[in-house]
């Protein structure tokens, strides 16, 4: 299908939620003595993995990013169906992320999307040039890490071409990740279907080296599950001596995770491979609340609280939309009881509540990193 821009579309677009996000982290850049040599590794996708990315750098960790290689749709799509190349959307996002300075010029035009052209982005078409003029995916994305001087690596978690096979809740099989992460329903289990699938060398490597291991914030089963399901994935998280915390979605307006609680989100880690490799969780609640002695009732009242002010006192049109991702008190004790150690913390940006503030997950993020040391010691 041709893609016919409206016309009151601006020719060139970079997404605005993420401009923000790096433009607040700008301000408190200071590396923090707990993040001295840690070596970070961030598993996912979409646009959630770069503000961990992002955020991590802040910290002054060494920060790399592992990215799934089912996505299908939009820019991407195009060129992995008529151009047979790898993927290139969410590896240009991190990439981005890691730049050394957001706001120079080429870092700027390297997201730029041309509403012009089938909506394709610069950053796109560079990778995928790239990929064709080399014969070698990982050589492109060098390449323009080099360019856009990436504080970080950028590692596909495979080279192979897979394809993203959900099966929602109520039975039905929907068979791509554009198609399966607007399920109308949530979805249950998913795989990778590929004529072979090898994880890529560098990115177990990555792992296995980490100090810390983040896996989201993103979309469970279509970004973050899909680099699970490669095969040594699991494996390498499993040999690593690092911890790993898990960033839960704020919530849901897509589809693929419609309804699920923080638990069910947990659970459906632990269903596809990570029961047991948990070491920490991060959950929003509307203030920092303490998981001891805190009752049902000011829990659920708490969220309710939260889903009030998103859909009468957000700027975002979307926030009427929106299924925020609950927890409850019992729910915390159960992940816990799992070995799973649970921080609630107030994690939202007011002004988009679908994304993590910045600052927020950066203080999280530290509380983890002395959690960490001080169970070393």
């Amino acid at each position: 299908m041709e893609f016919v821009p409206s016309p009151n579309d601006a020719p060139f677009v970079v997404d605005p939620s993420a401009t923000a996000a790096f433009a607040a982290l700008s301000e408190s850049e200071v590396a923090i003595p707990d993040a001295n040599g840690v070596k970070a590794v961030v598993i996912g996708g979409g646009t959630g993995a770069p503000v961990s990315l992002r955020t991590l750098l802040s910290l002054g960790a060494e920060t790399s990013a592992i990215v799934a290689m089912a996505d299908d749709g939009g820019s991407t799509g195009i060129l992995r169906e008529e151009a047979n190349v790898s993927p290139p959307g969410d590896i240009r996002k991190c990439i981005a992320a890691l730049a050394a300075d957001p706001e120079d010029p080429l870092t700027k035009a390297f997201k730029y999307r041309f509403t012009f052209a089938r909506n394709h982005t610069l950053g796109n078409l560079m990778l995928s040039a790239l990929e064709d003029a080399t014969g070698s995916f990982p050589e492109a994305i060098g390449i323009c890490e080099r360019l856009l001087n990436a504080r970080g690596k950028v590692h596909p978690s495979t080279l192979d071409r897979v394809t993203l096979v959900a099966r929602t809740r109520d039975g039905s099989i929907l068979e791509g990740q554009a198609v399966a992460c607007h399920s109308r329903t949530a979805l249950e289990r998913v795989a990778l279907r590929g004529e072979r699938i090898q994880a890529y060398a560098p990115a177990l490597k990555a792992i296995e080296e980490a100090d810390l291991i983040v896996l989201g914030p993103g979309s469970l089963f279509t970004s973050i599950i899909p680099n699970l399901l490669v095969p040594g994935v699991i494996d390498a998280i499993r040999r690593s001596a690092g911890a790993c915390v898990f960033v839960c979605s704020l919530a849901d307006m897509q589809g693929e995770t419609w309804g699920l609680t923080a638990r069910e989100h947990y659970e459906a880690l632990c269903d596809h491979g990570m029961r047991g490799l948990v070491d920490y969780m991060l959950v929003h609640v509307p203030e920092e609340l303490s998981l001891e002695g805190l009752t049902d009732e000011a829990f659920a009242a708490a969220v309710n609280e939260r889903s009030r002010a998103w859909r009468g006192g957000s700027s975002d049109p979307d926030a009427q939309r929106i299924r925020p991702v609950t927890i409850t008190y019992q729910d915390a004790r159960a992940i816990q009881e799992q070995g799973t150690v649970v921080i609630a913390r107030n994690l939202v940006d007011p002004e988009r509540p679908t994304w993590h503030d910045p600052s927020a997950l950066r203080e999280a993020f530290t509380r983890v990193l002395k959690l960490c040391r001080s169970r070393r010691r």
